[in-house]
């Protein structure tokens, strides 16, 4: 975007509005401005320079007695800044060079107007007050009227020519404050978009995660075990299932509190993450209960990973203990989803029922 606003203010009015010789010749032709017209005025210059002053003066006079020109105008500064713009304009009606320089100077007069928020009405209306004021000098001192017709009818057909290219850039400036509304109206809209997909991420993710272990839940679990069952089978790989169980939990809320009791948890949800495959899954089931889905997995190396999660837990907390089922599927047959997790269930309190001498089973 700022190359493009770089490459903008590199290029005259002219090039950005694309208006060739070409253009402007047939500008002149349409309406019906030719070199014979424009000869004339050049002759009556120096008349025009002789009465610069009066001409401006007398124009200002009744501009400023227009309360809404005058709200424009606003300062002395300003005024004198318009004032001197002016009789540059007079000067170049009659100086006999109407080619992209002067069509670029118009241009520019446009772009002023319209970025001081002169209104169209406002801006022919003095265009009207001006000619009026040349007029009057040119009828003054021009006897001829074989000259002056023309001359007059010269002057006309160059201010509409003028007033045709100052409101071209009304236009352009128009276009250009719609598209820039446009673009930021659609920026701000993919900003929503992008605010509103990334919350439904979040609402999404937070669906699928225990706030206090951050682990998978049960329900996101199913639909993980759901997914890797499917591809073990075509793959045709094992799959594990490891379920985890905090030995007397309720004693821990009993004697210690649930802050106590959430602390557990919460490590326990550490050392899992910390001690699994990046393909493996690691699951809150609910209240003490934990699973591991482990792809690509036999129970032989799921005990390995069991065992790391237990020491680890072993050495934070020494007065408490964990039991674990572990059961695995495939990669000829597989168990359904409930089934699996059934029998890792049943092989947990097989080794609960065991005792403290046989934590995995």
């Amino acid at each position: 975007m700022a190359d493009v606003l770089m490459r903008r203010t590199d290029k005259t009015l002219l090039e950005q509005m694309q208006i060739s010789d070409i253009e402007i010749q047939r500008r002149k032709e349409l309406l019906g401005l030719n070199e014979e017209h424009l000869a004339r005025l050049p002759a009556h210059r120096l008349v025009m320079e002789e009465h610069l002053e009066s001409i401006v003066d007398e124009f200002y006079q009744r501009q400023t007695e227009i309360d809404e020109i005058t709200l424009l105008i606003g300062d002395a500064d300003t005024l004198h800044r318009l004032r001197s713009a002016q009789r540059r304009y007079i000067i170049d009606l009659f100086s006999g060079h109407y080619d992209s320089e002067y069509v670029n100077n118009r241009l520019r007069i446009g772009m002023v107007h319209k970025r001081i928020g002169v209104e169209p009405k406002l801006y022919l209306s003095a265009v009207r007050t001006l000619k009026d004021l040349i007029v009057g000098v040119l009828t003054q001192y021009i006897v001829d009227r074989n000259d002056l017709e023309p001359t007059l009818e010269a002057l006309d057909k160059l201010l509409y020519f003028d007033t045709t290219l100052v409101f071209d850039t009304y236009i352009s400036s128009l276009v250009g404050e719609i598209e820039t509304a446009k673009k930021r109206t659609e920026d701000y809209a993919k900003s929503l978009e992008d605010k509103v997909a990334e919350r439904t991420r979040q609402l999404e993710a937070q669906a699928k995660m225990d706030p206090l272990t951050n682990l998978y839940n049960q329900k996101a679990m199913r639909e993980l075990l759901r997914r890797e069952i499917a591809t073990a089978q075509r793959q045709y790989t094992k799959l594990a299932i490891a379920y985890f169980d905090i030995d007397k939990f309720k004693d821990i809320n009993d004697k210690h509190g649930h802050i106590k009791g959430d602390e557990v948890l919460k490590y326990l949800g550490q050392f899992m993450l910390s001690s699994i495959r990046s393909i493996d899954i690691a699951c809150r089931y609910g209240g003490d209960e934990f699973c591991l889905v482990l792809p690509q997995c036999d129970v032989k190396a799921a005990k390995h990973v069991c065992q790391k999660i237990i020491e680890k837990f072993k050495e934070k907390f020494p007065h408490f203990s964990l039991t674990v089922g572990i059961t695995e599927t495939g990669p000829d047959e597989f168990d359904d989803i409930e089934l699996l997790i059934r029998r890792a269930d049943e092989r947990m309190y097989t080794a609960k029922a065991a005792g403290t001498e046989k934590q995995v089973a």
